[in-house]
Parts: structure tokens; sequence; C-alpha cells
């Protein structure tokens, strides 16, 4: 086995192929690690955080603190990264964050949050509840989408209000949403 200084140079050299390779064996070193992921998550170079949460990422037992601090980060590649990482290790506690992340302007880093946030299942439902009031129209389609794919019945009333606004998406995820609940009716609103 390679060095754990050698390992660091292959996960930071710019080489694909290389890094990926450092990255699997370092997340099979254990929490040994921990200290230089940390240096590199903290590093003002995008590619070093990139395949610091990367190497998180592949880690049976990966600090997820990091990696929902990372959904904070100034690139949107570390975001997405964090996101996905998120959705392998689903863990209720970073529900907030991630639906936070549904306000990214970055498209990608949303979907992997939604993504995560299936993953996580019907605890994250509460999170998305009391954040949708709030949400942007871009955050709310997404957060309907996660709604609609948990399938939890809280989310009914939400789902109902959301057959009634203008916009197509929302009244898609909406209604697929009731569907999945079994609740495919017709909504006639009365004249």
């Amino acid at each position: 086995m390679s060095s754990l200084d050698d390992l660091l140079a292959d996960l930071t050299s710019g080489a694909d192929d290389r890094a990926e390779a450092a990255a699997s064996t370092l997340a099979h070193a254990g929490e040994s690690i921990f200290p230089a992921l940390e240096g590199l998550l903290e590093s003002s170079n995008v590619d070093h955080r990139w395949w610091a949460v990367r190497t998180l990422a592949q880690m049976d037992s990966p600090r997820l603190d990091w990696l929902v601090r990372a959904l904070n980060d100034e690139s949107a590649e570390v975001r997405e990264g964090a996101a996905l990482a998120l959705a392998a290790h689903p863990l209720e506690e970073a529900a907030p964050a991630l639906v936070k992340a549904l306000n990214d302007e970055a498209g990608m880093v949303a979907s992997l949050a939604v993504n995560a946030l299936t993953t996580i299942g019907k605890s994250a439902v509460p999170s998305l509840l009391e954040a949708y009031p709030d949400a942007l129209p871009r955050a709310r389609i997404q957060m309907m989408r996660a709604l609609a794919e948990i399938g939890d019945h809280r989310a009914i009333p939400i789902m109902l209000k959301a057959t009634e606004e203008d916009s197509a998406l929302l009244n898609y995820w909406a209604k697929e949403g009731l569907e999945r609940l079994g609740l495919n009716m017709v909504y006639i609103k009365p004249e």
C-alpha cells in the first residue's frame, strides 16, 4: 500500500485516474485520514475540496458534518459532490441543509439534494413542509418532487393546494404525489 503522503499527492495531482484510485484507497483507511481531508476541505483549491468530498462519499463512516458544510461551498461542483455523498449516506440531521440546498442557483445541486432527501425518506418530510411556504418558486418545485417521491400522507394538504397553482411543474409533481398516495381523483373546481 502506498504511503499516506503518496496517496494524498495522487489525490491532489490533477490527474483524474490517479485521484480516483487514491480516493478509493484512502476511503478504506478510516478515521486516520480525517486530518488530511479536513485540510483539503479548507483548501483554496476547488479541486482539492472536491476530491476530499469524493473521498468522504466513499467511506463507510464519513464525517457527515463536513459533507453538510460542503453544501455551502462557493463551488457548485463541490456542493454537487456533497449532495451526492449525502444521498449515499442518508442522515435525518442533514435534511434541513439539503432543503436549503433546494434554493441553490445551480440546478444540479438542487436536483441532487432532492435525491438525497428522497433517500432520507419520511424523516425529511417535516423539514420540507416547514420550508415550503417561504421557498422560492424553483425550490417549491423541487420540494414537491421530493414530497411526491417520498409519498408521505403528511404532505397531502400542501399537494392539494399546489394543484391550484399556476406552475405546470408544481402541478405535475403535486398530482404525481397524490397519485402515488392513492388519491388519484379528478379535481373539479366548483363554479
